[in-house]
């Protein structure tokens, strides 16, 4: 009855790409946001992913819970490497039985959408991106892939028209879709011929201090990956000759390490508690990666710590350039992917003195909006609307089996 006048469901099925110990970014976050609010309405979801490695691990949040997964958790390695099975995860998630489900929830970056719902499910997908390295950064990828250079670049290539065309086919099997930004919003309309209203996911806001005194160090802070374009941070920094801190680890530390000169220093993965202090004391936050949405930028905005990033993607709903004269300006963006055009940026940002012109307060203050409670609320909205709408429609076609009413929102 309580589920009843709130106006959700009874039976929803939350699912995901994957609960792994090696992949907690933040779709991860978010479909713990999402898990959070259900239980805070009294609705206890049905977990599904590929594999699940997390729900027998002490500390974690799944610990306990019961997890749908696809025939990939019996595969050899296939919890700790899942995505070396990427032929077979399209096929994968759709082995996964929701079918008791009034209400599917989907967080996806990769096959999660593609998830098989009946014409009285209603299914909504919030769209972390949709897939990178299948669609507009495929060429890019094919240069930084090691099999690729191997000689399998055709076969890889043969593999990634196949998933996109199961990705644009099952995008058109959600009843509604969320998109974390305005880019992968733009995004979803370019690959899938879909609108997705807008919803920027949660940023835990409240954990950082934005009154602390700041150092003259910059700070470099994501996974050490090749689209996160580290490289182009580090070389505008030896260029420079100013500090910088490299924060986060990947498959790229070697080769990062290798290029940094005497002003760059790696520190690898720190402690939750060193994060939040580097933010909070730092000059200013450095990123050159084109990102769907970014967190680790509302975090340093939340810290009090300007933003000087690439002006484009995500960045573009979450800082507010000073070189365009923007009121209450919250950090610099420069407008090409390029060392050239980070280092006069930086050289800008430190010409003008910004760390002192912009306000910390201000900072925090556009930071909050970005809060878990306004994703809360939002998410929650959205969802009484939708599920209401899908209601009247099944009414409808209840009513009169000839009408074909859908929902597309």
């Amino acid at each position: 009855m309580a589920q009843e006048m709130q106006g959700l469901p009874r039976r929803v099925a939350l699912a995901h790409e994957w609960f792994t110990p090696r992949s907690t970014g933040g779709s991860e976050l978010v479909v713990q946001a999402i898990d959070s609010l259900l239980k805070e309405q009294g609705i206890e979801p049905r977990l599904a992913s590929l594999v699940d490695g997390e729900s027998n691990r002490p500390g974690s949040w799944l610990y306990g819970r019961k997890v749908l997964t696809s025939p990939i958790q019996n595969l050899p390695w296939g919890v700790s490497h899942v995505q070396q099975y990427l032929p077979l995860l399209p096929m994968a998630i759709e082995q996964i039985d929701l079918g008791d489900a009034e209400l599917v929830i989907s967080s996806s970056h990769l096959v999660a959408k593609g998830v098989l719902t009946a014409p009285d499910q209603l299914h909504l997908s919030y769209v972390h991106t949709p897939v990178r390295y299948a669609w507009d950064q495929m060429h890019a990828y094919l240069e930084r892939s090691t099999l690729a250079r191997r000689g399998l670049g055709p076969l890889i290539r043969w593999q990634l028209h196949s998933l996109r065309r199961w990705d644009q086919l099952s995008a058109q099997r959600v009843d509604v879709l969320l998109a974390n930004s305005r880019f992968t919003a733009r995004r979803i309309r370019k690959f899938w011929g879909r609108s997705a209203e807008v919803l920027h996911p949660p940023v835990a806001v409240e954990r950082f201090r934005w009154d602390s005194p700041r150092d003259d160090v910059y700070l470099c802070l994501c996974r050490l990956v090749p689209y996160k374009r580290v490289d182009l941070v580090i070389e505008a920094f030896n260029r420079l000759g100013l500090p910088l801190l490299v924060v986060g680890d990947g498959p790229e530390r070697r080769r990062l390490e290798a290029l940094a000169g005497p002003t760059v220093t790696l520190l690898g993965s720190q402690s939750p508690q060193q994060v939040e202090l580097l933010l909070s004391r730092c000059r200013a936050y450095v990123y050159a990666g084109l990102e769907d949405f970014g967190i680790a930028p509302v975090e340093a905005m939340a810290a009090g710590a300007p933003v000087i990033g690439l002006g484009r993607g995500g960045l573009l709903d979450t800082v507010r350039c000073a070189a365009s004269g923007t009121e209450q300006a919250t950090g610099v963006l420069f407008p090409d992917q390029t060392v050239n055009s980070l280092v006069d940026a930086v050289r800008w940002f430190e010409q003008r003195r910004l760390w002192r012109e912009l306000d910390p307060a201000v900072l925090r203050q556009w930071a909050e909006r970005f809060r878990p409670q306004a994703f809360a609320e939002r998410f929650q909205n959205t969802l009484r609307r939708v599920w209401s709408e899908h209601q009247k429609l099944c009414a409808v076609a209840a009513s009169d089996p000839g009408e074909m009413p859908e929902l597309r929102l």
